[in-house]
């Protein structure tokens, strides 16, 4: 999670009654110049042939942390697969750590750097189908976060009478800001052990299982931590003060699920109430619309952070200083939202989407921010039921800008608008509206993270799912809201006492299908197209006529 703004009271008008309507964007503001993008900004977000011909299926990073400095040194090991024969390939590490060395059976290999991009040479071929390793040594003091989770990189900072407290958090600009790795999301490796050494008397919290305290010389503690299952490498952290532990267990679908929270001393008695208050009730939520929960073998963590929160599998951050709502506020504004705790609603709600379902370019991030803000209203929904679910949705309406396409440009490392978090969750509720099941809707939901368990995905592959699964061919209008900023608008006119009605958007052949009623009837699933087509609703009038607008985020014309 990386809100693009941290708190607004702006509402974006959106008709509660149908004859509001609602502007779109004209094409000036459509017709932004396009943003130049440079070759590092293609070795970083493209999957290349020199990262392609490599599939990563196991890392030991081994780091040891110099707080005094704000430093860091250790080691990356690369265990793959060759899915090709090469000779070269890249591997990512920001220019201002310094590569030691890069050894391979024995033996340092040349290398070259570019940017924020490492090319090394083989000694020989290594063949398509043959598992192998290299290991790359670094050193060097990280770039500093300034505004954690909103840019990436080390918080170093003190908590109680001068404790140390340093974590990391690098989603967008990604993890190679502070540690070697090919820095894609389309390649996960299938398990890892995390290694983190840190002065005596602190602990470090990471991703997985700890397995091991090692006491070192030089009054140094090595921490183990193991994880059994795929991982983004944006979702690697390490946490590191002098943390108080205390545990619980859910019993949840797959069993008995281990949690774990590790929280500055001085705040164990406000943990352990907001804590115990969210987090099974989030829990038995999610697992009931998305099914279990992804990682059982791994546990569930909570992790207090000197900054907001994020998403890290596993080992949840936690920033939002035991407040309900976001900082104490109501994103939707609809008294919903300050009945509970926003950071560890919508950050365990990415385990789900983001962690067990990753999108393989981050211009699909929208994967993971719409589904997972479109879990606060179904956790509000099994709290409070279905009503108060769908006005926490239709609340979040006042936060959405329609400033730019949701989905951002691929193979540059770039997200799109900020709309993917309220605008994609109300996308999501209206198709929602549109299978009209909600049981089928809940099968839909738990189907994906079923179907794509553990998977990085596209954007064509989960719109394929959802409309195989709800019987529609909803492409079109996955494509005006994901790949344009303007809203689609609903003409309807009425000719000679006649309804008739079309879209207007920027999708040719959008068919969003929509409910219409003549005021008190029942509502009536229609499916205007982008020509005008009677409306077959006998007794609508102009003064009648009402649009769903309170479920279906779209402009509404009545002439």
């Amino acid at each position: 999670m990386r809100f693009p703004f941290a708190f607004s009271a702006r509402r974006v008008a959106v008709g509660a009654a149908v004859l509001l309507a609602l502007p779109r964007l004209g094409a000036a503001q459509l017709l932004q110049a396009k943003p130049a993008f440079t070759r590092a900004d293609s070795l970083r977000g493209s999957l290349t042939p020199l990262r392609s011909c490599y599939d990563l299926n196991y890392y030991h990073l081994d780091v040891r942390l110099d707080i005094g400095q704000k430093a860091i040194s250790g080691s990356n090991l690369f265990r793959f697969t060759a899915t090709q024969d090469f000779t070269r390939l890249q591997f990512d590490l920001f220019a201002n750590l310094r590569v030691e060395r890069v050894v391979y059976q024995g033996q340092s290999l040349p290398f070259t750097r570019e940017a924020n991009a490492v090319f090394v040479t083989f000694p020989r071929p290594i063949r398509q189908g043959v598992r192998d390793e290299f290991t790359v040594y670094y050193s060097g003091q990280p770039t500093v976060a300034q505004h954690a989770p909103w840019d990436g990189g080390f918080v170093f900072t003190e908590h109680g009478a001068g404790q140390p407290w340093v974590a990391t958090a690098c989603q967008g600009v990604g993890a190679s800001i502070w540690w070697p790795c090919k820095d894609h999301q389309a390649d996960e490796p299938d398990s890892m052990l995390i290694s983190v050494t840190v002065p005596k008397g602190l602990q470090d919290v990471s991703n997985g299982r700890l397995r091991k305290i090692t006491p070192l010389k030089g009054g140094l503690t090595r921490f183990d931590w193991a994880v059994s299952n795929p991982i983004n490498n944006y979702d690697v952290a390490l946490n590191v003060t002098n943390f108080a532990h205390f545990s619980d267990a859910y019993q949840g679908e797959k069993g008995r699920l281990t949690l774990d929270y590790w929280v500055l001393p001085e705040n164990v008695a406000k943990a352990k109430k907001q804590f115990g208050a969210n987090v099974k009730p989030m829990l038995k939520s999610l697992e009931s619309w998305f099914g279990p929960y992804p990682f059982y073998q791994d546990g569930y963590k909570l992790v207090e952070a000197p900054h907001l929160g994020m998403e890290h599998q596993s080992a949840v951050a936690y920033g939002n200083k035991y407040l309900n709502g976001y900082l104490g506020n109501d994103r939707s504004a609809t008294g919903w939202g300050d009945k509970w705790d926003f950071i560890i609603i919508h950050e365990s709600g990415h385990e789900w989407f983001g962690n067990n379902i990753t999108s393989q370019d981050i211009a699909d991030m929208w994967i993971h921010e719409s589904f997972t803000t479109y879990s606060e209203s179904l956790f509000t929904e099994s709290l409070f039921g279905p009503a108060a679910g769908r006005e926490y949705v239709h609340g979040q309406r006042r936060n959405i800008r329609n400033d730019a396409p949701i989905i951002g440009p691929y193979g540059v490392n770039r997200e799109g608008s900020g709309d993917m978090y309220d605008k994609g969750a109300n996308l999501l509720n209206m198709v929602r509206t549109v299978v009209d099941d909600d049981r089928k809707w809940r099968q839909m939901l738990r189907g994906l993270n079923q179907q794509f368990y553990h998977q990085t995905v596209t954007t064509e592959q989960v719109v394929a799912y959802l409309n195989q699964q709800s019987g529609r061919d909803l492409t079109r209008v996955f494509d005006q809201y994901l790949r344009h900023a303007g809203l689609p608008t609903l003409e309807i006119r009425f000719d000679q006492g006649r309804p008739v009605a079309r879209w207007i958007a920027d999708v040719r052949g959008f068919d969003l299908p929509v409910r219409l009623r003549a005021r008190g009837g029942e509502w009536r699933l229609v499916q205007p197209t982008t020509t005008f087509q009677p409306l077959d609703l006998p007794g609508l009038s102009k003064d009648n006529l009402e649009v769903d607008t309170f479920n279906y985020y779209i402009g509404v014309l009545v002439e």
